[in-house]
């Protein structure tokens, strides 16, 4: 058998033989990877089993393989921004397919940009299609982006997610009140946030303090026991029992029997 004919090689020699006197360089099969290229965000589904939790505006369609590009209050969501999701979606389909003669399904595959403010440049070069409040869609040749505003997401409580990144205060304290808790660490995670904020000079109209009182006063019933102890103090912990229950457990410390939670937490007699 006769060995393939090397088109992209034969293409870059002509093309270097018909430019010979001409300002141009030829650079054929050009490695394009040696500068590292980062997409913001991936959701991957990694089963079919049902998710019937209500996902925010926007992101209701997600498919297989979700790539999303974030531009925060503070960045621009352009034209570029938007060939450079493009770019990243032709290069991540071939790195997860089985090779590049066997691509999986474009229709396995969504398109989402996510930013604060609304994309003036963007919607100036390009139709955004409204799908419905801070949701719309942008074709570029056979894909679809979803282009979704936080800024002009309703208050919702499904939307809580999406607004704790809007940098508006009034959404985000509406965000951090009503994002429900999938793990200890949210609260933590809560504050570096706010911190982040500050940092950037965002003024959330309320301190730190008042920021993690906010968050509790809505959460409170999320809350482990000990989580709702933290900080403190043994007076504090005492504060609403009756002094016959505090007898009852002092008794039984000094009995040897202590019980299984402390005063003032759940399930104390």
């Amino acid at each position: 058998m006769e060995p393939s004919i090397p088109w992209h090689d034969l293409l870059g020699i002509i093309c270097t033989d018909f430019l010979a006197l001409a300002p141009f360089a030829i650079e054929a099969e050009k490695d394009l990877s040696l500068r590292k290229q980062m997409l913001d965000l991936v959701i991957v589904r990694k089963s079919d089993e049902p998710f019937t939790d209500r996902l925010p505006d926007g992101l209701d369609n997600l498919a297989r393989h979700n790539l999303i590009t974030f531009k925060s209050f503070q960045e621009t969501l352009d034209v570029w921004a938007v060939k450079e999701l493009l770019a990243h979606s032709v290069n991540y389909r071939k790195q997860v397919s089985p090779s590049t003669k066997d691509l999986i399904l474009e229709s396995e595959f969504r398109l989402y940009a996510l930013c604060a403010r609304f994309p003036r440049e963007l919607a100036a070069a390009v139709p955004l299609v409204p799908v419905q409040p801070g949701v719309y869609e942008c074709r570029c040749l056979t894909d679809v982006v979803r282009v979704i505003v936080l800024h002009q997401l309703p208050l919702a409580e499904h939307n809580a997610l999406l607004l704790l990144f809007s940098a508006l205060p009034e959404q985000v304290r509406y965000a951090a009140a009503h994002y429900r808790r999938r793990s200890p660490e949210t609260s933590t995670l809560l504050d570096l946030l706010f911190t982040r904020y500050r940092e950037e000079g965002v003024d959330m109209g309320m301190t730190m303090e008042e920021f993690r009182k906010h968050y509790l006063r809505y959460n409170l019933k999320d809350l482990t026991p000990k989580e709702r102890l933290e900080g403190l103090t043994p007076e504090e912990r005492l504060k609403g029992l009756s002094q016959e229950e505090i007898e009852n457990y002092l008794k039984r410390l000094k009995n040897g029997s202590p019980p299984a939670s402390a005063p003032g937490s759940e399930g104390s007699a």
